[in-house]
């Protein structure tokens, strides 16, 4: 027989018993603890899963003790309950019942299924150490038109890459439009009362900016496919927030006309009428009280102010030294407005004796580009710049439409701080009009079609992502109907000042049979001397009665 290799048994050790028993106690119990850390954390995280769960474990309770009939007992006073809920009170049932079941279903049934998927697909996923980083599906929250999907990127990642990825992720979940917003969406609720510190408090933590979440909105059903009716006219207008429109989300556009200037673009009959009828209608009962007043300019001839024609305290369609002029008297107006408020507030509130002033203009373009006389055209660029430059502040407000926004065509352009954006020509014109990489964060406006007349993209206060929204339309009867309910007080309007007769030219020979056509100089009324020195070189009389020197 052969002897082993290996002698084992001289090898061998005394095993320290109690020492391998306390370490695998201690192993144990650090595994015991991190399992039931982790438990009470998924428990803690799920908080909203244990009316459920509590739920499920009582109905096996009583069907084990009872069978089924206390169960079908729940459900028929249940489902009578929830009729007449939604009988009295369909709106808040729908809000708190049907919105919440269907934020549920489609975070299970539309997003969590194919999560991975899509954000693989879409390339939102990261590479690292030889795993994956995906997007973590945080909520889902539903409207009647819109889910509102809220994700945490993975390190590495900025909100950029999902404005880019914005209209592949709309198509993946079955959806055409998706908006991809960077910041939170909604603010801290005011709050009063005796617990409102404590209140304040939970908000501070509850809304706090948090950089790596993102908020995406699918729309799900497009209310932006339908006509707007007009909306009620205001009792009195709220200049920070007039109302317009309907958004995609179905909540009303408000418009803040208060210390801004106005800038629409949009493409020939794309519904540029729809958003000037549109603030006209919402300051109509301004207009007839005396708080607004609107000046109109419609060099087109009045094909499309001249209906509203009550509405407008001063108006002008076909000759282009008034309308310089009104713009010239805007400018006083400014001026003598900047010299009362000079020191006492930076806005300007609108009075009935010092009412707002908004200068609507139809098409910018004619004005500053496309006027033959370029005397009467450096008038009203000087006018509207100084207008643009300093009247937001104080009361006098200008809304322009242009169907080109180039800097050649509209050169004071970059004076508009609110700009709307209608159905557009090109691709360019979007950034033009909105901003830089305002069509990469999703302002789509030159796919507008033709049919959605009115459609617009706009941006809303204290967001760079634009928002889609729709301007109510404004039939021919129903700008009668406005003129002649809300007309507006007379105003002097002053007359036009005669213009002076051009000079008469004449033709003059140069000796080799061409003529050089040049002006006849005007005859000087008086000589250019001061009046000290006009009496002492008096040549009809002396100081002493005398004849000349």
């Amino acid at each position: 027989m052969r002897a082993p290799l290996v002698n084992f048994r001289r090898l061998q050790v005394a095993a320290p018993w109690p020492l391998v028993w306390t370490v695998t106690f201690f192993i144990l119990l650090a595994r015991l603890i991190a399992l039931v850390v982790r438990a009470a954390v998924l428990v803690v995280r799920h908080w909203r899963a244990w009316p459920a769960v509590a739920l499920v474990l009582l109905a096996v309770d009583v069907y084990g003790s009872h069978g089924w009939w206390p169960h079908l007992l729940v459900l028929a006073v249940v489902a009578a309950s929830a009729g007449v809920w939604w009988w009295r009170s369909r709106e808040s049932f729908e809000r708190l019942v049907v919105l919440r079941v269907l934020s549920w279903w489609r975070r299970l049934w539309v997003y969590r299924r194919q999560w991975h998927e899509v954000m693989s697909l879409c390339g939102l996923v990261k590479k690292y150490d030889g795993g994956e980083k995906l997007p973590k599906l945080l909520s889902v929250r539903c409207t009647y038109a819109t889910d509102e999907v809220v994700l945490r990127m993975p390190r590495g990642q900025n909100p950029e890459a999902y404005h880019k990825a914005a209209r592949d992720l709309a198509y993946s979940f079955g959806t055409r439009h998706c908006r991809v917003f960077s910041g939170r969406r909604r603010v801290a609720p005011p709050r009063s009362g005796r617990l409102a510190w404590l209140l304040r408090r939970v908000d501070a933590i509850r809304f706090r900016d948090r950089p790596r979440q993102v908020w995406l909105v699918l729309i799900r059903r497009d209310p932006l496919t339908r006509i707007v009716k007009p909306l009620p006219v205001p009792a009195r207008p709220d200049f920070t927030a007039l109302p317009l429109g309907t958004r995609e989300d179905l909540a009303v556009y408000c418009l803040r006309l208060l210390a801004t200037h106005v800038l629409i673009g949009g493409a020939t009959r794309m519904g540029k009428g729809s958003v000037i009828w549109s603030l006209l209608r919402s300051l109509a009962a301004g207009i007839r009280s005396g708080l607004v007043r609107v000046w109109a300019i419609d060099p087109k001839g009045g094909m499309e102010l001249s209906i509203g024609r009550p509405l407008f305290s001063r108006y002008v369609d076909d000759d282009w030294t008034r309308m310089a002029d009104m713009l010239d008297d805007a400018v006083t107006r400014m001026r003598a407005r900047q010299r009362v408020l000079r020191g006492k507030v930076r806005v300007h509130t609108p009075t009935v004796d010092e009412p707002l002033i908004v200068i609507v203009i139809d098409e910018l373009a004619t004005l500053l580009a496309f006027l033959p006389d370029s005397d009467i055209r450096q008038r009203i660029t000087q006018s509207l710049g100084m207008l643009l430059s300093q009247g937001a502040g104080l009361g006098v407000l200008v809304v322009a439409a242009t169907q080109d926004p180039r800097k050649e065509v509209v050169s004071v352009r970059d004076f508009f701080p609110t700009r709307i954006a209608l159905g557009l020509t090109e691709r360019g014109h979007v950034d033009l009009l909105l901003g830089d990489g305002a069509r990469d964060r999703g302002a789509l406006a030159d796919q507008i079609p033709l049919s959605a007349k009115g459609v617009a993209y706009v941006l809303l206060d204290g967001q760079p992502e634009p928002a889609r929204v729709r301007f109510s339309f404004i039939s021919d009867d129903v700008i009668r109907e406005m003129a002649a309910t809300f007309p507006a007080p007379p105003e002097v309007q002053p007359e036009p000042a005669d213009t002076p007769a051009p000079a008469v030219v004449k033709a003059r020979s140069n000796g080799n049979g061409r003529h050089t056509y040049r002006p006849t100089p005007p005859k000087q009324a008086a000589p250019l001397l001061p009046p000290s020195l006009l009496n002492a070189l008096d040549l009809d009389a002396t100081p002493n009665g005398g004849d000349p020197r």
